[in-house]
């Protein structure tokens, strides 16, 4: 999952932190980004709504 540059990152990190359960802070993090983008991108009342998450159409992420 992670390469061994963004293994050692996340190494460091955790120790200076003090991060106990690395498994637990990634899952937290990754989900943490995945509902900011579903908020951020949430349709409104006053837009023309464009592509989300679960549009066949959105393929390019």
């Amino acid at each position: 999952m992670l390469n061994n540059s963004e293994a050692r990152a996340l190494g460091i990190y955790c120790s200076r932190y003090r991060v106990k359960n690395k498994s637990e802070f990634l899952r937290e993090t990754i989900m943490k980004a995945i509902l900011k983008r579903f908020e951020d991108e949430h349709p409104t009342l006053w837009e023309e709504p464009g592509p989300t998450l679960f549009s066949r159409n959105n393929r390019t992420r």
